[in-house]
């Protein structure tokens, strides 16, 4: 088969749970199950990162196979049968589940994360309630000197989501596993405080957390289910990410990521992810203001673009130097382009530059 460009695409058939798929080859059982809505459970996958298959959650049964295979990173095959919820998957998922139960503090009632857990979705769904393996709950000093993250590590299932996102998406490396065995957790360098020099508090770290273990401050005391998401565009620069507004009470209390946003696929940088704080803020600036003699005194809309297009075309007058336009960086770009064509043309000046020009 021809694919775009001269390529060839090569197409295969699988059977998976008794359905037959066809799929691109080179695609993971993962990926394919997904096409006939077949739920694979995980914790260490996301689609935007490389396949890790470090938690084996996602372990199927193929035909002819003597062992489990992840679907993660297991490409399907031409021919292929396989089993995604045979007696020995789920049997292998309940284990697994129930090894990271036996470090894993159980206070789910008051846990922020609760409602929205990835661990806990999956403890429900296998009915696994608590761990038979012996073991016992770390005492980690909780981590809630930044204003904006709390890193709890006794709740980390050392999935490595945050390390990898940090790694592979921020390419910041700002955390990273340290020590070994029942030791192991995600720090930075020298299990010190995160440094200001290497992560830029982007956030994606909180965002791709399965479980309740690195959390937004500004979500603690709200419920998963008593929040509305409203999706909108980020207004603090001109690449137009997406994210969702969380709305309680009717106000608004945080940012969650939207991973279907065309532009920013799910990142967003500090200001777009933690600075909703802005909208409440008592020195923000609600209407029109006009100084004279000094003082500055609250307007309409009508008198201050009035007096903004008066004063602009007699300062025209002066000549095509007296008049100089400064854009901003959180205008689009067609707003720019407007305000570039209103001050060559309406203005008669070339005297336009932006705040962001390097």
């Amino acid at each position: 088969m021809t694919g775009p460009a001269g390529t060839n695409t090569t197409t295969i058939q699988a059977t998976i749970n008794g359905r037959t798929v066809t799929v691109p080859a080179g695609t993971s059982i993962l990926d394919a199950a997904g096409r006939l809505d077949i739920d694979i459970p995980t914790l260490c996958h996301h689609p935007t990162l490389k396949p890790a298959a470090t938690c084996r959650l996602c372990v199927v049964e193929v035909e002819g196979q003597p062992d489990l295979l992840c679907a993660c990173d297991t490409e399907l095959s031409d021919g292929m049968v396989l089993q995604t919820e045979s007696k020995t998957v789920v049997e292998a998922r309940k284990l697994v589940l129930d090894r990271i139960l036996s470090d894993h503090p159980l206070g789910c009632i008051t846990c922020e994360q609760s409602g929205d857990c990835v661990l806990q979705d999956h403890c429900y769904r296998y009915g696994v309630e608590e761990s038979s393996l012996p073991g016992g709950v770390r005492e980690l000093p909780i981590t809630d000197d930044n204003p904006m993250i709390e890193r709890d590590m006794n709740k980390c299932i050392l999935c490595g989501k945050c390390e990898r996102v940090c790694d592979e998406i921020q390419v910041s490396n700002a955390i990273d596993f340290i020590e070994r065995e029942s030791d192991d957790q995600v720090t930075a360098s020298f299990d010190k405080p995160v440094d200001l020099e290497l992560c830029r508090y982007c956030g994606q770290c909180v965002d791709i957390c399965p479980v309740g273990a690195i959390t937004n401050k500004q979500f603690k005391g709200t419920r998963i289910w008593k929040r509305e998401k409203v999706r909108t565009t980020c207004p603090f620069c001109g690449v137009g990410c997406n994210f969702d507004l969380n709305v309680a009470n009717d106000k608004v209390i945080g940012v969650t990521a939207a991973y279907d946003a065309p532009v920013n696929q799910g990142s967003l940088c500090v200001k777009g992810r933690f600075h909703t704080d802005l909208i409440y803020s008592k020195e923000r600036i609600t209407a029109p203001m006009i100084q004279e003699n000094g003082v500055w005194r609250e307007a309409t809309w009508d008198e201050a673009l009035s007096l903004t297009a008066k004063r602009l075309l007699e300062i025209r007058g002066e000549g095509n130097l007296a008049v100089g336009v400064l854009s901003s960086a959180r205008c689009t770009n067609e707003e720019n382009y407007l305000l570039q064509r209103l001050t060559r043309a309406g203005l008669n000046t070339n005297s336009i530059d932006h705040c962001a020009r390097t």
